[in-house]
């Protein structure tokens, strides 16, 4: 018999569509099994704040399966350990102020549900002590031990539809229409967008592009009669021996942001190729909206899995989903490392047998 009696969960770093679909699932689950739930408000601000935390019911999650967001909130601070933290109450040791208040709270246990930079905090409170499982969420896809996360295929069916969209307006105009979408240092959202909207050329960070290969594949196209071109950008692509576009750079324990590929590559091709070129960042429209069925499904999962892990005592782990099932992962093999699309992979070598142009 599990001696559970309250645990707390919260959301961290960027929003995704599915994160409420976990929630809800958490709460449901923990309250059949006779486990109360504290919702904590913005990531662990949750247990910084005392008031930034909420008893959270079934009644309380009703109706937000299909909504996007997180009803809970989230930051995306970078490394909160760098600073003090200053509250109405006065200035804390970061981690020495989460600690206290968990055990204030009475909690036995949270459920963190976040990205690389969530993980990675977790595992340090874990570390410290606080029993805890994890759920990984991403758009990119980009955390390892887990073969996929909710959030991406949402991602990759809205970007795959804008693709759709731009094929039209291209064709119209016979104009290169360049597409940068999100995936940080990995290409999963370009390559099954791009695949799957027909692109002609796809950029990623696993491979290294060269301009001038892409504009001779444009070329190409056009010289067999095909008068415009569909290409998809990761942000975080670079060329040969050059460096990612970035929008702003790493400092005081922010991560650097990734952005202007896209754009960079439009102006280069319409030099190169001398065809009109366009560009469009679909940017935070990915993370927005309701989640796609299979979305709600795997989070719902997901979080029935980490009260399962909670109530069986499997802390210090992330639920990871290995098809068909769900398993248990140990966060120390998980943070610090990015899944990278394999260049072997089956799509990849489907999409160069369909004449896409990866810019190598």
């Amino acid at each position: 018999m599990s001696k559970v009696k309250k645990i707390g969960v919260l959301t961290g770093g960027g929003d995704a569509p599915g994160l409420n679909a976990v929630i809800r699932a958490v709460v449901k689950s923990a309250y059949n099994a006779g486990v109360e739930v504290l919702g904590l408000e913005d990531s662990f601000d949750g247990l910084i704040y005392p008031g930034k935390s909420r008893t959270l019911t079934p009644r309380d999650v009703t109706g937000i399966l299909r909504l996007g967001g997180t009803v809970l909130g989230t930051v995306n601070r970078g490394n909160p350990f760098a600073d003090p933290i200053v509250t109405p109450d006065g200035t804390f040791n970061y981690a020495e102020r989460v600690m206290e208040l968990f055990h204030r709270a009475s909690l036995d246990a949270l459920v963190c549900i976040g990205g690389d930079g969530t993980l990675a905090i977790s595992h340090e409170f874990y570390k410290r002590g606080i029993p805890l499982v994890c759920v990984p969420k991403t758009i990119d896809n980009d955390i390892v031990g887990t073969t996929s996360c909710f959030g991406f295929d949402s991602a990759v069916s809205f970007a795959t539809d804008a693709i759709d969209r731009l094929h039209t307006t291209a064709e119209a105009h016979r104009r290169i229409m360049v597409v940068e979408v999100m995936g940080r240092y990995a290409g999963w959202i370009a390559l099954h967008a791009g695949v799957a909207g027909g692109a002609d050329v796809i950029l990623m960070p696993e491979i290294p592009y060269d301009l001038e290969t892409v504009a001779r594949c444009i070329r190409d196209r056009d010289a067999w009669g095909a008068r415009f071109s569909i290409v998809v950008v990761a942000e975080g692509a670079r060329p040969k021996g050059g460096q990612v576009s970035l929008i702003e750079e790493a400092h005081r324990g922010q991560v650097e942001r990734l952005g202007g590929a896209g754009m960079a590559c439009s102006k280069e091709l319409e030099a190169r190729t001398g065809k009109e070129a366009r560009y469009v960042v679909l940017g935070h429209l990915q993370r927005g909206g309701a989640p796609t069925s299979f979305d709600r499904t795997l989070a719902t999962r997901f979080g029935g899995k980490a009260v399962e892990l909670i109530l069986s005592g499997q802390y210090g782990t992330m639920v990871a989903n290995h098809p068909p099932d769900l398993v248990a992962v140990p966060i120390e093999e998980v943070v610090g490392k990015i899944k990278a699309v394999p260049l072997d992979s089956d799509l990849v070598q489907t999409a160069r047998a369909l004449g896409v142009s990866f810019g190598d």
